[in-house]
């Protein structure tokens, strides 16, 4: 009888104990006002909590950077001419980045190329490279691009030239367009191609196309899989809707005058934001990532 009553008293006490401890377990949590699905939900809710604003805002940062002659740099110390690419950064909201590496004067070639392109052509009829070192400028691109920025490219005026340097055949055209965007690709970054921007010449009431390289630029961006902005065909399609024709030759007054500098190729700060605008719609008609990105 002793151990009897020993063993239930033993019982008694161990669980009265342990009684004792999830009593005061459960006090202790609801002081601080939390129950075991409470610490789960919190810690669930901790870890579904999206990433700070300053971590999301690095995340998303996107570069663009652009490549091209006079139509897009950025403008010297004279009023005329404004690039259409010095326009670009205000389309955007702060989470993008232009960098406008556009130089007056150059080809597609002479751009790569800076300082290494003869004045002679040879056999083949393209302009005689002294070195295949890259300009500092492509180095600089082709170095600095990270995944998921953007290559806008955009040549085709000076490259129609017949002397060196600047003169560009269209096969080589096409096969530096081409590089370039392979480039951008093997850095993680999306090459974008524009056919050259438009003059304004008329013919009669008609605004009309005056670049070439239409062709080798599509084809470099098949052969690549890079969006193209046919931004001759856009440009030209503005000129019409503005009436910029007919023209009697005078481009430094009116319509004209307000959009061109007086050499009815580059532009005043309005016409560069009018074509900046251009290429930007039609980053959100074709849907590209970037367009999200669009004030």
């Amino acid at each position: 009888m002793k151990n009897v009553r020993t063993l239930v008293t033993t019982a008694l006490l161990l669980a009265l104990s342990s009684l004792g401890v999830r009593t005061a377990s459960a006090v202790e949590h609801t002081a601080v006002g939390h129950t075991a699905a409470d610490s789960t939900a919190a810690h669930c809710n901790s870890a579904a909590r999206p990433a700070a604003p300053a971590a999301r805002a690095a995340a998303a940062a996107v570069t663009v950077w652009l490549a091209g002659d006079s139509t897009m740099a950025d403008p010297g110390s004279a009023r005329c001419p404004v690039g259409w690419g010095s326009q670009f950064d205000a389309l955007f909201t702060g989470d993008v980045t232009v960098r406008n590496l556009a130089v007056g004067g150059r080809s597609i070639q002479t751009w790569l190329y800076e300082g290494n392109v003869s004045g002679a052509k040879g056999s083949d009829g393209e302009c005689r490279l002294t070195s295949s070192a890259y300009s500092s400028r492509w180095q600089t691109a082709s170095t600095g691009m990270k995944a998921g920025d953007y290559l806008f490219i955009q040549f085709g005026i000076n490259d129609s030239s017949s002397t060196c340097p600047r003169h560009v055949g269209p096969a080589r055209y096409q096969q530096l367009a081409t590089m370039m965007a392979q480039t951008a690709l093997a850095r993680g970054a999306h090459p974008v191609l524009l056919t050259p921007v438009a003059a304004i010449t008329c013919s009669g009431s008609t605004a009309t196309k005056n670049r070439g390289f239409v062709a080798q630029t599509v084809t470099a961006g098949a052969a690549t899989g890079a969006p193209v902005v046919d931004l001759q065909t856009l440009s030209v399609s503005l000129y019409n809707s503005l009436r910029f024709c007919p023209n009697n030759g005078d481009y430094g007054s009116g319509p004209v005058g307000a959009f061109f500098c007086n050499d009815h190729t580059h532009f005043e700060a309005y016409g560069a934001q009018r074509i900046a605008g251009l290429v930007a719609g039609d980053v959100r008609r074709q849907n590209l990532p970037l367009a999200a990105y669009l004030r």
